[in-house]
């Protein structure tokens, strides 16, 4: 554990598995010098343990970042449970992992990530209060993508005012990697606009409702990198640029909603190299949690979340300037200040 690549000096790293439900899920706590780890939990068939280890360790570091990227009380923690979202849910399963989770006793909050929704965390708030992303409730806040996708499509703009000279999308040809909660309602938003679209993912049914309702073009998954865009926009998994994707990439900006878009650190550099402007994932991304963490309060406001989404794209925007003057990956401007928001918490 201790040498593992993805391992950051995590203050905790949890395994629970469950035999009568099926559980088996990692929860992983990066920091909580900023306040109570929270995260989503995700859902997924991996392909190993250690594919699933590898995606705790380096999400729950990435919350750590978003989180005090966005300036929120909270450190950075996630779960993972190893399973497919479509056939292995059950309501013991969940009872479960809300079990799990409260036996770290409030070092760590939950809410929805990929193949989880609001019914899964209702389920999981029966054995837990540790749990966010809630639809009812006094301070219940429902499922944070659409917010999530605002801040998204926020920094798009954002990017393309350094990228292009104007933040108008109008025309702007753009490729979008997953069409599922983040990724669809970016395409509302893109597509309103007046953008250009070209769109894939693995679930064809959301995929014809989203072509359908935006007027964007179908493409291939792994055709996606080969579109001629200008931006590229990815909502799915994680490490989707690498070696192998990027000669194949035309854009000239990478700004989605997708955790852990870089393969490894140095693609951050590739990609500068390659005359494309990168918008740090977990700065883009950080509207969601800005949403959890007014329900964690437990006063949701929804004027205080608005507020500090604006105050997320202004940060997204000195990153991005901060990275062109200095000559830097933008990705070493953001780890570097968010690091350093870690460290004063912890008074270092």
């Amino acid at each position: 554990m201790f040498d593992h690549p993805s391992y950051d000096r995590h203050e905790g790293v949890h395994f629970f598995e469950d035999a009568d439900s099926g559980l088996r899920a990692i929860i992983a706590v990066h920091s909580t010098a900023l306040g109570p780890a929270a995260g989503g939990c995700r859902m997924w068939q991996y392909e190993t343990g250690e594919h699933a280890l590898r995606d705790a360790l380096r999400l729950s570091q990435g919350m750590s970042f978003k989180n005090a990227m966005a300036g929120l009380p909270l450190g950075g923690g996630k779960a993972v449970i190893w399973g497919n979202s479509k056939t292995d849910k059950s309501e013991a399963l969940f009872k479960a992992f809300g079990r799990a989770i409260d036996t770290l006793n409030g070092a760590y909050y939950t809410a929805e990530d990929v193949g989880v929704d609001t019914d899964d965390m209702a389920v999981v708030s029966t054995q837990t209060k540790f749990v966010a992303g809630l639809d009812k409730g006094e301070a219940a806040s429902g499922d944070p993508s659409p917010i999530t996708a605002q801040g998204v499509y926020r920094g798009i703009k954002a990017s393309a005012q350094r990228a292009f000279g104007s933040d108008d999308l109008s025309g702007r040809t753009i490729a979008v990697q997953g069409v599922g909660s983040v990724g669809g309602y970016l395409c509302d938003h893109l597509a309103k606009e007046g953008a250009k679209l070209f769109v894939c993912d693995i679930d064809e049914e959301e995929l014809a409702k989203v072509c359908q309702r935006t007027g964007a073009t179908r493409i291939k998954t792994d055709d996606i990198y080969d579109v001629d865009a200008e931006i590229f926009s990815p909502n799915a998994l994680g490490a989707i640029i690498n070696k192998t994707t990027l000669p194949r990439l035309k854009a000239k900006v990478v700004a989605g909603g997708a955790n852990n878009q870089l393969a490894s650190p140095e693609m951050d550099s590739a990609l500068k190299e390659a005359g494309i402007l990168y918008a740090p994932d977990y700065v883009i991304n950080g509207g969601g949690i800005i949403n959890v963490a007014a329900e964690i309060s437990g006063a949701y406001s929804r004027d205080w979340v608005m507020s500090k989404l604006d105050v997320l794209i202004d940060t997204l925007g000195e990153v991005l300037d901060d990275a062109l003057s200095q000559d830097l990956p933008t990705n070493v401007v953001a780890e570097r200040i968010a690091r350093q928001r870690i460290s004063a918490a912890k008074g270092g």
